[in-house]
């Protein structure tokens, strides 16, 4: 694969607007978090649309009018919570990867988050609209994360840059596969802590390939 000798232009990708049709984002704010309280207590199964519009205080009309369905409603209350993460310059690739590991981790540990993600993740098994929503409106938008990563790492010199932008999307995308896909697995499949020795095995792996594994 051909590599620039001049760094390009930073990738911009922006995010894609969320979904649905609110009239005000104080509603908004008040669903979304009354959907986050509704899971926690009640769960995937028990919760409701008309639960929820109670809880936030609006009509169940106003809901409808924003989304079409519960399984709509949660993913974009869940997808709030992602939008929280970042990606603060601790001065290196492997510790800006510690350090996101972990953030993501906590996100994970959210009894919203978890039973949220659960829930969405088996229905859309059945569910090509809903799959797609989760991926515009989670996945997309947190690759923003390994576009930032990238980047400060290719300016710090401790990646090459890429001239080919397709070739460029398509690690992006390989990235964020393997760190989201690993911390999902550790943490809601096999109910595994993710603390920082376990973050600082997989970044050295992650960057360093089997050979760091017993680093």
């Amino acid at each position: 694969m051909a590599r620039s000798t001049t760094p390009p232009e930073p990738a911009q990708e922006p995010r894609p607007a969320r979904t649905g049709r609110p009239r005000s984002a104080e509603a908004d704010a008040a669903i979304l978090e009354a959907t986050r309280a509704s899971l926690v207590e009640l769960g995937w199964s028990k919760l409701t649309m008309a639960d929820v519009a109670t809880r936030a205080g609006v009509a169940k009309t106003t809901l409808y009018r924003r989304w079409a369905n519960k399984n709509e409603l949660v993913v974009d209350a869940v997808a709030v919570l992602f939008d929280e993460l970042e990606l603060p310059d601790r001065g290196s690739l492997a510790a800006d990867v510690e350090g996101v590991v972990l953030q993501f981790a906590r996100l994970l540990a959210h009894p919203e988050t978890k039973t949220a993600l659960m829930g969405v993740v088996a229905e859309s098994t059945c569910d090509d609209a809903l799959r797609a929503r989760i991926r515009s409106a989670i996945v997309e938008r947190q690759k923003r994360l390994v576009v930032v990563g990238r980047h400060r790492a290719q300016e710090r010199g401790e990646l090459p840059y890429e001239s080919d932008p397709e070739e460029s999307a398509r690690t992006t995308d390989l990235i964020f596969d393997v760190v989201a896909g690993a911390v999902v697995h550790r943490t809601l499949v096999s109910a595994e802590p993710v603390d920082a020795e376990w973050a600082r095995r997989f970044t050295a792996l992650l960057l360093s390939g089997l050979g760091a594994v017993s680093a």
